[in-house]
């Protein structure tokens, strides 16, 4: 609607997910690079997660979209809470599998025929899930069991997992410790710092043939970025409304003024969290350094090593207090064998 007032070819500013708005900022050219390893790899798992609207899908899409289609058969699947047997069947779907009302087995076998198939035409398959945090710990286990179809030393499909922070907690449950063993790497995809903010905003205007109108001024771009806290979405949302009022009353420059009332807007209608929830005040926000990051990282991996070990503990006292408590449902062999080393292990904690 605003796109001829301000002589643009396109809306820059839509909010459904395009690989060729694509913008590289640092941390979605991390999570990009760590896709081609993924596919440099050619198996097992690769995890991104990222808040609702990070860019995600985007960029996964900006992925698919250079690679060969002679060399890699692609399909991708938006997990729905799908089931077990629910699942296989998407799979199937996606990789345009014939199949009807087969049962679980037959269907197993279809998929690994085509990808069979696929391997002997020199390709590989790869399988994209987005909104992956929907999946139990069943499905999970499926495509786990699907990374298991091999041809001599090469794996037959690789998948990706794509989903929002909740999937993390997922992969932290014990029930899918040989699936986490499988990924290859995982990376989070943050927001974007403020000097990404307007290089985002420009680069998409500059996609429909932007000529400097509107503009945006130094204080209009920060107030973006803090309504919006860095999520690209958000962004898009601002500043399409923005615009759109901009059109209405003749404006070709915005300010901090013009923000605020859109965003105040936003909020009237269905509420300030709709809009923004800012991760930070502006003030506070700092770039952190590669050290920062990779000590970080390290406290992270002795934190979960810590939860792992405590979810092993746990597992054994249940064990010994059910076995002290009805040793009849316990095989006596593994009382026997266990119950001295539990205690002292458990003691040693204590």
């Amino acid at each position: 609607m605003y796109e001829d007032f301000y002589g643009l070819s396109g809306n820059p500013f839509q909010l459904s997910p395009d690989p060729s708005f694509y913008f590289g900022s640092k941390g979605h050219e991390i999570a990009y690079s760590y896709l081609k390893y993924g596919v440099h790899q050619g198996e097992g798992f690769l995890v991104i997660t990222g808040e609702v609207g990070a860019g995600k899908t985007t960029l996964v899409r900006a992925l698919l979209e250079h690679l060969d289609p002679n060399t890699i058969v692609t399909a991708q699947i938006v997990s729905t809470q799908l089931e077990a047997d629910d699942l296989l069947r998407a799979v199937a779907n996606a990789f345009r599998i014939a199949v009807k009302n087969e049962d679980k087995a037959t269907l197993i076998a279809s998929i690994e025929a085509f990808l069979l198939t696929v391997f002997q035409q020199n390709k590989r398959a790869l399988l994209v899930i987005d909104e992956a945090q929907n999946l139990n710990a069943r499905s999970i286990e499926e495509l786990r069991m699907l990374s298991n179809f091999q041809y001599g030393d090469r794996a037959l499909l690789q998948s990706f997992l794509v989903g929002q922070p909740e999937l993390r907690t997922l992969m932290r449950s014990a029930s899918i410790e040989q699936f986490r063993q499988r990924v290859i790497a995982l990376y989070h995809l943050g927001p974007l710092d403020e000097a990404e903010t307007r290089g985002f905003i420009e680069h998409r205007l500059q996609h429909v043939g932007w000529k400097g109108a509107p503009e945006f001024n130094d204080a209009a771009i920060h107030q973006i970025f803090v309504a919006a806290g860095g999520i690209p979405r958000r962004i898009n949302a601002i500043c399409n409304r923005l615009m759109l009022a901009g059109f209405l009353a003749g404006q070709r420059k915005f300010s901090d003024a013009e923000v605020k009332h859109v965003v105040s807007e936003f909020a009237g209608e269905i509420g300030p969290r709709t809009v923004a929830t800012p991760l930070l005040d502006a003030a506070r926000v700092k770039r952190v350094s590669e050290t920062e990051i990779a000590s970080s990282i390290r406290r992270l991996a002795k934190l979960s090593d810590r939860i792992e070990s405590l979810e092993q503990d746990m597992m054994e006292l249940r064990e010994l207090v059910r076995s002290l408590v009805d040793p009849e449902s316990a095989r006596p062999d593994e009382v026997d064998r266990h119950q001295p080393s539990r205690r002292r292990k458990l003691e040693r904690r204590a």
